[in-house]
């Protein structure tokens, strides 16, 4: 689309909608007294990697919407692919002996483009209910096997996999569980989150590996390899902080689910499809190959809802088994939408046309190099970058890496200055995420990282004034 005019932005009356708003819209983490005070920012229009609130201002979106604007918004060829198939088929029944041209079409696309014998693909409506289909199938399989009793899955502190029940108890981030909530807890595990900066103090890095795969083997063996059925792993963790983890991890961490007989489930829900320059990470970045592998966001690039859980002939070969009668009793009135699903053949060929990846590679490196600028900056204690996933961890005292406490929402205060600046950066408490969308500038990078450092500076100001900062 084109830039949205003075009279688009006249039709909207701004204060009805933030009253509607707050009387009627229960947001995704909902902040109760926040959003009663301050209500949201309303957005009404977008296009590339900008958005504008309802009174035109325009913003830099760095946080990809919420990692998935992979192509940039307002493709007029995504909207005339949407009405097309519209038009033909808005809607087919997904389950049993029925199927749809597009469900086909994109399931035989992500065969072929996932790793190895990755071949068989179940649709879904989003990253929550792809993570929570690959655990209904891990339970499949490994009953299927006759192995009853090996149903336990270690997972990670500060790894996030989805929000609903299963997958919120899959994650590791403290603030996702609040006490208001209940959890599954006796059957998941979590093991240490793989991040160098918050590594033992005296640790290299080779020794924090080291220590990482040992207290995962050490795991398997407390509850018994018989009883471990799998390991889930994001490539990067996003919501958790942009954790790069080790040189290796992911490699190492593959082999002794090999050695035990665990299903290595890599959820790339966030790193597929462009964002570390590969359509997947794990075997093109870190060099190995999952059982399973969980997709949404970027399969299409947030035009429609859709997700994948994409597995390996070694599972199909055990579920499938001829002349056994089974039924794989799971499924989504949404699966396999043809309409979100043509949205997705529709964005691999665009970033298969525009050469996306290479693009990533190119701009990304140079937004690690443009925000390691930042590392000598007050209030920044750790920098973290890799194509498009970033992350600035903000701390009160950078020899001691103190956090600030969480009340004063240093994150927060940070992400409020950027977007009086014209730029989207995403706050989680101490941090300050980006993933910017994969068609992303050097001019743009420029400016992410300009406004962000200007915010910092005036914040560590504010704070050194208030008494909260003390500029070590």
């Amino acid at each position: 689309m084109t830039s949205p005019s003075t009279a688009f932005f006249a039709q909207f009356d701004d204060e009805k909608l933030v009253a509607a708003d707050k009387a009627h819209y229960v947001h995704g983490y909902h902040v109760f007294d926040d959003h009663r005070e301050n209500g949201a920012l309303n957005i009404a229009a977008g296009e590339g990697a900008y958005i504008y609130d309802t009174k035109g201002n325009r913003y830099l979106d760095a946080v990809g919407g919420m990692w998935c604007t992979n192509i940039g918004l307002g493709r007029e060829e995504m909207a005339e692919a949407i009405a097309d198939q519209v038009r033909q088929l808005a809607y087919s029944n997904p389950f049993c002996d029925m199927a749809n041209v597009t469900a086909i079409q994109l399931c035989e696309k992500l065969a072929e483009l996932a790793p190895g014998d990755l071949d068989h693909v179940f649709l879904t409506t989003g990253g929550s209910t792809a993570v929570d289909t690959a655990y209904r199938l891990i339970q499949y399989y490994q009953n299927c096997r006759g192995k009853h009793s090996k149903k336990q899955i270690i997972s990670r502190v500060n790894a996030y996999h989805g929000s609903t029940f299963l997958t919120m108890s899959l994650g590791g981030k403290v603030a996702d569980h609040p006490a208001e909530f209940d959890f599954l807890k006796d059957f998941i595990h979590h093991i240490s989150c793989p991040n160098p900066y918050r590594a033992p103090e005296g640790m290299t890095e080779g020794d924090f590996l080291e220590f990482l795969v040992k207290e995962f083997e050490d795991k398997i063996l407390e509850l018994g390899a018989d009883n471990v059925a799998a390991f889930f792993a994001e490539p990067i963790m996003g919501s958790g902080g942009v954790i790069i983890p080790p040189v290796g991890y992911h490699k190492r961490m593959w082999e002794v689910c090999q050695k035990y007989d665990l299903l290595y489930v890599a959820d790339e829900v966030v790193t597929s499809f462009g964002r570390l320059g590969a359509f997947f990470a794990s075997e093109d970045v870190f060099g190995m190959q999952p059982d399973i592998i969980t997709t949404a966001k970027g399969l299409t690039s947030g035009y429609l809802p859709l997700g994948a859980c994409i597995f390996s002939d070694r599972i199909w070969k055990v579920i499938a088994e001829p002349n056994q009668g089974r039924c794989f009793s799971h499924g989504f009135t949404y699966s396999g939408h043809p309409v979100s699903c043509v949205s997705a053949l529709k964005n691999i060929e665009i970033i298969q046309r525009e050469n996306l990846l290479e693009h990533v590679k190119d701009v990304g490196s140079y937004l690690e190099q443009r925000l390691q600028e930042l590392a000598g900056l007050p209030l920044v204690g750790s920098v973290r970058c890799q194509k498009l996933m970033a992350c600035v961890e903000f701390v009160a005292d950078k020899r001691s890496k103190t956090l600030f406490p969480e009340e004063l929402n240093i994150g927060e205060k940070i992400h409020l200055r950027a977007q009086k600046r014209g730029l989207l950066v995403r706050p989680i408490v101490h941090l300050n995420v980006m993933s910017p969308p994969l068609t992303i500038t050097h001019a743009q990078v420029d400016e992410i990282v300009d406004t962000l450092r200007e915010a910092i500076l005036e914040t560590a100001e504010d704070l050194k004034r208030s008494g909260d900062y003390a500029g070590h």
